[in-house]
């Protein structure tokens, strides 16, 4: 069973900079692919957005058009940890932001098959 647990949300101005971290522990019974998602505010659980993947092995990473190129995820496989560097930073950037992961590696951007989930970090841009 896995657990993950989310750190590094905070508060910023617009066009500034977070890095989150993902902390992992416990274990699936295969190598699971991890998603960021995040959940704005006033969204339900189910409008949560995919942001990144993060692949098993050091694959390359996905994400979604509204994140390319401001956005980086990686890991740390010693130390069993999820980034996500978040670089200019808009309002709209606004959520909560959650790691989550799916031991089939199915459609990263789909939330119905992730197994597990941490309880999320909140990040606000002001403007």
């Amino acid at each position: 069973h896995l657990q993950l647990r989310e750190s590094g949300g905070g508060s910023v101005r617009a066009g500034g900079s977070l890095t989150l971290s993902c902390e992992i522990s416990g274990d699936s019974y295969r190598d699971p692919c991890f998603t960021w998602f995040r959940q704005a505010p006033g969204k339900q659980r189910d409008e949560r957005e995919a942001v990144a993947s993060v692949v098993p092995g050091g694959g390359n990473s996905r994400y979604s058009g509204f994140v390319q190129g401001r956005f980086t995820a990686s890991q740390d496989n010693a130390r069993r940890i999820l980034y996500l560097q978040m670089n200019d930073l808009r309002p709209d950037d606004t959520a909560m932001y959650y790691c989550a992961a799916d031991p089939e590696c199915g459609d990263w951007t789909d939330t119905f098959v992730m197994d597990y989930w941490g309880k999320g970090s909140l990040v606000t841009v002001s403007s």
